[in-house]
């Protein structure tokens, strides 16, 4: 099987709701398709989310380097699987997100390769999993509103997105707690959006006031290792680091100086399937637990975070993989199920989702 052309196309999609949070406004999907097709009938699918805040790509750069690297992958074997990730690995730093929509798509097809799903390719059995929900940042009653509604779904999980005062944030998940049932696990992310100071002293009164949180995700600055510790020192709830964490050095270091209590990894961070699998083994070596988060991406990318979920499920065990419930409609295809907090992987060949 030998890789004949790659192509690219945009997805888009209009939200349910504007994504609000502390870094920014969106009202739509608009995410780079792409699709590699081969000597044979297989074509391979990849998706990646241009996210300017986070990983500094936008849609031109992300196509800019598809196309670049594009060429080093023509006529090449499928069959050399390992040396085919080597080459969009290494052939332009950074640019993660784009690499991991090419790397998605060279897995579709190892898999359909294969004859297999995905999953079982990486050794993972897992099929059937639950996701949270994200509670965009808005007033109280807003937010208090669309818990409720996420509840009424089904999720019983809440991801609350905060970053404005101090005063502000405690009142936002304060209220929360007190509307929705006990049993109900909540999550806040912060975005980048507190100081250290700040963040001991919401969570602090927060602890105080008896209101339980699974975990806070990313209350500092990426580059904030140290106000990570100061926090960590000072308070009792969980910390999960997203935005500081990229590359394998960063989850080894994060999780060796006792900086956070989790991990949470997403393939357009650190640029794809191989490393997501990685940085899950860095995270099992220190006997820490790990989330699997998606950007604001289509089911091609949602679902091979499923994949990598089921593959590594002992340290994975919390999924922020709800981007495909948020949005209006995905014209993407397939045998995996979305059913708003439920996702149910088929056991068709490769990712099980087709464009």
């Amino acid at each position: 099987m030998k890789i004949r052309k790659i192509e690219t196309k945009i997805l888009k999609a209009p939200l349910k709701k504007p994504f609000q949070t502390a870094l920014r406004r969106v009202e739509s999907l608009e995410d780079i398709v792409v699709l590699v097709y081969t000597d044979t009938e297989h074509i391979g699918y990849g998706e990646g989310s241009p996210t300017p805040v986070i990983t500094g790509e936008t849609k031109g750069t992300m196509l800019a380097v598809i196309e670049y690297i594009a060429p080093f992958l023509l006529h090449r074997d499928i069959e050399e699987f390992d040396a085919l990730l080597d080459t969009v690995e290494r052939t332009i730093l950074k640019n993660t997100t784009a690499k991991s929509a090419l790397e998605i798509a060279l897995y579709d097809l190892k898999a359909k390769s294969q004859n297999q799903p995905l999953y079982t390719m990486l050794g993972g059995t897992q099929r059937e999993f639950q996701t949270d929900i994200t509670i965009s940042l808005g007033s109280v009653e807003q937010m208090v509103s669309s818990s409720l509604e996420a509840l009424a779904l089904g999720y019983r999980v809440l991801k609350i997105k905060v970053g404005e005062t101090p005063r502000k944030d405690i009142e936002r998940i304060e209220a929360i707690y007190k509307s929705v049932p006990k049993d109900i696990t909540l999550r806040v992310d912060a975005n980048q959006a507190w100081s250290a100071k700040e963040s001991v002293q919401i969570l602090t009164t927060l602890e105080s006031r008896g209101v339980v949180l699974e975990l806070v995700e990313q209350p500092v600055k990426a580059e904030d290792i140290r106000g990570l510790q100061y926090i960590k020192q000072r308070v009792q709830t969980p910390l999960l680091a997203d935005e500081s964490l990229f590359t394998l050095a960063d989850a080894r270091s994060l999780l060796e100086n006792n900086c956070v209590d989790f991990l949470n990894i997403k393939l357009a961070k650190c640029g794809g399937i191989r490393n997501a699998l990685k940085v899950a083994d860095i995270a099992d070596e220190y006997g820490a637990k790990c989330m699997l988060g998606c950007m604001l991406e289509g089911a091609i990318s949602v679902c091979a975070g499923v994949h990598v979920a089921s593959a590594r499920a002992k340290t994975i065990t919390m999924l922020d993989l709800d981007a495909v419930s948020l949005c209006q409609n995905t014209p993407t295809h397939g045998t995996v199920q979305f059913n708003e907090s439920k996702i149910l992987l088929s056991s068709a060949i490769g990712l099980g989702i087709e464009y």
